[in-house]
């Protein structure tokens, strides 16, 4: 607690992490890399720089991976392949994101 006297008092302590919305998540998150999972079997991993309310995000430092999957046509095998690419920086549009993981937090 910080301390009450008739002269204005300066309060040191941070407040403690309330999450009120689903979006402080992702606010906590701002400069720390984060996973997301996007539509079309797309991954990105990247450091968040930005994001708006409709999860539209700016990241950087990213790598992308796209997981595609066919079928062999003689055998019937489906064969999976996955391609990365790193992005230097990269726009994410809020419809496309599944899910966002935000980074694991020891304390």
């Amino acid at each position: 607690m910080c301390p009450s006297d008739n002269i204005v008092p300066v309060c040191t302590e941070t407040p403690p992490l309330i999450m009120e919305e689903p979006l402080d998540l992702i606010k906590l998150s701002i400069d720390e890399r984060v996973y997301v999972k996007c539509r079309n079997d797309r991954e990105l991993r990247g450091r968040l720089h930005a994001y708006d309310q409709h999860l539209n995000m700016v990241l950087g430092e990213v790598e992308e991976t796209i997981t595609t999957s066919e079928e062999d046509e003689e055998t019937g095998e489906e064969i999976i392949s996955k391609k990365t690419r790193s992005v230097g920086m990269l726009f994410v549009r809020g419809d496309i994101v599944v899910l966002v993981s935000p980074p694991l937090r020891t304390s």
